[in-house]
């Protein structure tokens, strides 16, 4: 009889061992390159792992039962026949197996949007190296210098997040823990998912600095350093980075050369430069997509440039200018050629200063995404930034909308989620997410996220009226908005201009036009921006004057509206958001063909794959046209398709505002709101 051993080499069975662990060696190498291409979630990988692992014993079985000749398969005999076997036929089936489940695992991932986002409340999950720098207390006797202990402790706070073995909570999130109160770093840590914590403070008198610091194990309120450093002013560079290696080696983190020279750069060396940067750099700290973000882009972009001016080798002022110009841009308060250009600029300074530097590629990553919708080249620069900027959330912030962009709604909820674990207070990425909850007609979990941003900022005005609007979309109850906004309005009248836009809807859905009346005039000059659609004033008089039946006052606003719309189409004649909103007038000024062939050329110049936020709405706008013009089938086929794609067409929408007045009553569109009611106590 044959030895166990002699009849594993007689069946080859050693040869299928090896022919597979090669395989799958080559194989978990390509989908390790591609699965993070996609940006799939690390289950992903892990699920192939398992499957590759479970694969060898039932590899080794089928080599001992079956044998694969020219024949076809068959299975190996006792005595011996049949022993003639092609493996290499064998190898491409196995590895084309592994890869086949490689390919259905990655399409699952990337491709299934539907599938239930991450748990965006990660404070449970606190790794070991992770900390956070609390902001520094100011001893000095000049109330001054508090904006220089706060440059101090920005300074640390930067060269810690450049290494890539710790977890850095982003500035964002800690300075909401400023002195004054009694801190408890327990709390702090477990709000934060930070294990350590930083504290100090800094006293300047004359031209001598002195910083105290202490590291604290913020699970056991352990003290694990501390230190003071008294140095001369113009050697306040040189202590913050060395401050910020001693706690890296103190957390016991590696610090690879480059990051420990990324660290020793000096900034400026004019102080009054960087003056100006720290204050525009807390001006764009906070939320950037309302009334006061707008004024502070503005206000930030005018310090910046005085940074420059007074050093013009200050790359770090040039990457952030470049950002506020972007901002500005992409917000519409200056959606101009002209503002494009100056972000342009301030990336080229950049450039010519530090070609290579993650900031660099992060301020190009930006530009190309907001100026440009140039998403696979933005998410090319990101790969590049995160190399040397392991810890900042911009990166994975725009990695999410870049993604939402696309339609890749899962990944994109990945990145932002990953975000808000280095930035876990940042109110701005709660409220993002929470939009894109909103898109996908998930109310519950963006409610759910509004409120956790209120708990954070509860007087945060554009938070209430977002999650009183909540209500409306998903039950058509107008009631908790209506409220919310005239508190809003009651207590504080000059509010009023911030949130014009929710309180126009509102009115509109509540056929109110003098209550709309108030909204419009409320309004800033320019009108609202809706994701770069900007509405004027006077098209916002022709709403309220059709809801008000004033037949020859809408057509006078729409008249004006039109002549407005027409201007910044002569110096963008492609900018498919001012074609969806002509398209409306001219269906509302009985221009039938005109508005058609305008909303058609919109939707082309959008389309879902290019930008799938816009080219939804313009398929929405699209629809209102056809509505307006009394194309109802044509209506009722492009708001069929809006309903069944992420956009802001909700329940309560169609339910309330007259936009969808021509066709209110048709029996299809009764279906398509049907088909977006609550599941329970649907109206």
């Amino acid at each position: 009889m044959r030895t166990f051993f002699q009849e594993l080499k007689r069946r080859r069975v050693y040869r299928v061992a090896l022919a597979y662990v090669i395989g799958a060696s080559a194989t978990i190498q390509l989908v390790g390159t591609v699965f993070p291409a996609f940006h799939a979630p690390d289950w992903t990988m892990q699920a192939f792992l398992v499957l590759v692992a479970l694969g060898f014993p039932v590899a080794l079985v089928l080599g001992w039962v079956f044998e694969v000749s020219h024949g076809g398969l068959r299975r190996t005999t006792d005595d011996g026949a049949g022993q003639a076997t092609d493996y290499r036929r064998l190898l491409v089936l196995g590895v084309t197996g592994l890869l086949v489940a490689g390919v259905a695992v990655a399409g699952y991932a990337v491709w299934h949007p539907w599938r239930k986002p991450p748990d965006t409340d990660r404070s449970s999950v606190i790794p070991e190296k992770s900390v956070a720098v609390l902001p520094f207390d100011n001893l000095s006797d000049d109330d001054e210098n508090a904006h220089f202990a706060e440059g101090v402790h920005d300074e640390i706070l930067t060269d810690l997040a450049k290494v890539s073995d710790l977890k850095v909570i982003s500035r964002t999130s800690t300075m909401q823990y400023r002195s004054g109160a009694e801190r408890n770093l327990r709390d702090i840590g477990r709000e934060l998912g930070a294990a350590h914590v930083v504290e100090g403070t800094v006293q300047r008198v004359g031209n001598r600095v002195r910083v105290s610091a202490q590291l604290i194990d913020a699970r056991t309120d352990a003290h694990l350093w501390a230190e003071h450093y008294d140095r001369d002013l113009a050697n306040v560079f040189a202590l913050e980075s060395d401050l910020a290696e001693t706690i890296v080696a103190q957390l016991r983190s590696k610090l690879s050369p480059q990051e420990k020279a990324a660290m020793e750069v000096q900034p400026t060396s004019d102080p009054v430069a960087h003056d100006l940067y720290l204050r525009a750099n807390a001006l764009m700290s906070g939320p950037l997509f309302n009334a006061q973000g707008t004024e502070n882009l503005l206000k930030a972009v005018d310090l910046l440039e005085k940074a420059v001016a007074r050093d013009p080798n200050y790359f770090l002022a040039y990457s952030r200018l470049a950002r506020a110009h972007d901002q500005i841009y992409l917000t519409g308060p200056d959606h101009t050629p002209a503002r494009l250009a100056l972000a342009d600029a301030a990336i080229k300074a950049a450039q010519r200063l530090r070609p290579d530097a993650g900031e660099t590629h992060l301020a190009l990553a930006e530009h190309l995404y907001c100026g440009f919708l140039a998403y696979d080249e933005a998410r090319q620069e990101l790969e590049i930034a995160r190399v040397s900027l392991p810890n900042e959330p911009l990166i994975f912030e725009l990695a999410g909308f870049i993604d939402r962009r696309q339609g890749r709604w899962d990944a994109s909820t990945w990145n932002l989620a990953h975000a808000l674990d280095l930035d876990p207070r940042d109110t701005y990425i709660l409220q993002q997410l929470a939009v894109s909850y909103q898109l996908l007609r998930r109310y519950a979990d963006a409610a759910g996220l509004l409120d956790r941003a209120l708990k954070i900022r509860p007087g945060d005005m554009s938070l209430r009226v977002a999650r009183a609007g909540i209500d409306l979309h998903q039950r058509a109850d107008p009631r908790p908005l209506h409220s919310t906004i005239e508190k809003i309005v009651t207590a504080n009248p000059e509010a009023a201009a911030g949130l014009a836009d929710e309180w126009l809807f509102l009115s509109l859905c509540e056929r109110e036009p003098d209550t709309a009346d108030r909204a419009v005039a409320a309004m800033r000059e320019e009108g609202y921006n809706n994701e770069g659609v900007l509405f004027s004033r006077p098209w916002c008089r022709a709403l309220v004057a059709r809801v008000r039946g004033d037949a020859t006052g809408e057509r006078a606003a729409f008249v004006a509206a039109r002549e407005e719309v027409e201007r910044s189409l002569r110096e963008a004649p492609d900018q498919g958001q001012s074609l969806c909103v002509l398209a409306m007038i001219d269906a509302a000024l009985g221009r039938k063909d005109d508005a058609i062939r305008e909303g058609r050329r919109a939707v082309d110049l959008l389309p879902l794959d290019k930008d799938s936020i816009n080219g939804a709405l313009a398929i929405e706008y699209l629809a209102v046209t056809y509505a307006w013009t009394g194309e109802t089938d044509q209506a009722i086929e492009q708001l069929k398709r809006a309903a069944a794609i992420p956009s802001d067409v909700s329940y309560g929408q169609l339910r309330l505002h007259p936009f969808w007045d021509p066709v209110r009553g048709d029996p299809r569109f009764d279906q398509i709101v049907a088909s977006l009611a609550p599941a329970a106590g649907k109206h």
